[in-house]
């Protein structure tokens, strides 16, 4: 509920008004300040009034790319006894509320309402609850009362079309075609029981002891394995304001667009992040969720220590793959430094630095040397990485 400043004047200004008419003997301004205290107690009754409803929320797509379509469908049912009513209702949508309008109520009746979901910016955005508000005539009480469950939208970053595969930056001696269905003998995890897979590939104790069926999952050692390796330090980010950043976003989306390109060539790949941010992870599994998820971290309250020497030192000891794409900004080229001594462990390192838009009377970073046998492109935004990649990936 919430109580206007002029709600709070009117209704002083009635009881004091009522007081004074009444013990100095001016019946009128008794009248007046009764009038008053009757249209706060109007408002009070009129606004703690409010209809049952039950809504249902339904996303499609839940999962989306940034600039594409996604519709969210609202049903609501009333379930009040008389009469119609109208209602001013908004709808909660990420950081911004939608107006949902809610004409002519009847009792009984399901209400479908539909609004499309700004998605012009990357991230995880709730939708809901459903807030509907009632005010007096008077504009002197509010109450807003929220229904239905909220659900989540995962913003992908836009994926640019690469011509050249990742494999054309490490290509494999035996060739791509040199693959068995589901990988060589070379154990990698294990993962859920799918119908159709060979009961042979079951892990039968592992399936014991968690009470759910676990197979074995194998890689082809013959195949490119790819890590891509994204920078989400605002250290490495100078052009970060209120959490967003321009070279940021676009780092997001050459991985993104590496990932893809990678998985449509059936080539095993991970993402994989400088820093892990502990309320979002293992939210979501999938490669592309978490880079729609993820956010610029702040290191300099770190006390674990520089938190690129950390995974430096963590790739270095599990050789995830044989091709490592590093992508950052401009704030640390230290950390370059750093990410190509890995040239020892990958067969190929690939340092992709996002540059941003430049700006007049400022002048552009200078281009770091890039370390001995590493490959190292530098680009304006997404599609400049796109473009480096591909010229990187068919030489």
């Amino acid at each position: 509920m919430t109580i206007t400043a002029r709600c709070l004047g009117l209704s002083v200004s009635a009881a004091l008004l009522t007081v004074a008419g009444s013990v100095l003997g001016y019946p009128e301004l008794a009248l007046l300040g009764t009038a008053g205290l009757i249209a706060v107690g109007y408002a009070a009754g009129y606004t703690s009034w409010q209809p049952r409803l039950v809504v249902r929320r339904s996303v499609h797509p839940d999962r989306v790319t940034r600039g594409d379509d996604c519709t969210v469908t609202l049903l609501v049912d009333a379930r009040r006894r008389w009469g119609a009513v109208s209602l001013l209702a908004e709808e909660r949508c990420g950081q911004r509320w939608i107006a949902v309008p809610l004409v002519r109520l009847r009792s009984g009746a399901q209400t479908t309402v539909r609004y499309a979901v700004p998605t012009d910016r990357r991230g995880v955005f709730p939708i809901g609850p459903l807030r509907v508000s009632r005010r007096d005539l008077f504009g002197l009480i509010s109450v807003g009362r929220e229904h239905g469950d909220a659900v989540q939208v995962w913003v992908r970053p836009r994926v640019l079309p690469l011509q050249a595969v990742p494999a054309g930056v490490a290509r494999s001696l035996d060739g791509q075609l040199d693959r068995v269905p589901h990988g060589s003998i070379t154990f990698d995890s294990l993962r859920e029981y799918i119908v159709g897979d060979e009961l042979r590939r079951v892990h039968w104790r592992t399936s014991a002891r968690i009470g759910q069926l676990m197979v074995r999952e194998h890689v082809d050692t013959s195949l490119p394995r790819l890590v891509v390796l994204l920078d989400n330090r605002i250290l490495a980010h100078p052009d970060a304001d209120a959490g967003s950043s321009a070279t940021f976003e676009a780092a997001c989306e050459a991985a993104a667009s590496v990932f893809s390109a990678a998985t449509r060539a059936d080539l095993a790949v991970s993402v994989r992040m400088v820093v892990d941010d502990p309320s979002v992870a293992g939210t979501s599994s999938h490669p592309l969720d978490r880079l729609a998820e993820v956010t610029l971290a702040r290191t300099d309250r770190l006390v674990s220590g520089d938190p690129v020497l950390l995974v430096c030192d963590r790739l270095r000891r599990q050789k995830p793959g044989d091709t490592l794409v590093y992508l950052t900004g401009v704030g640390d080229d230290a950390a370059v430094a750093r990410v190509g001594a890995l040239r020892a462990a990958f067969t190929t390192v690939l340092i992709g630095r996002l540059t941003g838009p430049t700006t007049a009377g400022v002048p552009a970073a200078p281009r770091p040397a890039p370390p001995p046998g590493v490959l190292f492109v530098e680009a304006v935004d997404g599609p400049g990485f796109a473009a480096a990649w591909d010229a990187v990936g068919t030489r």
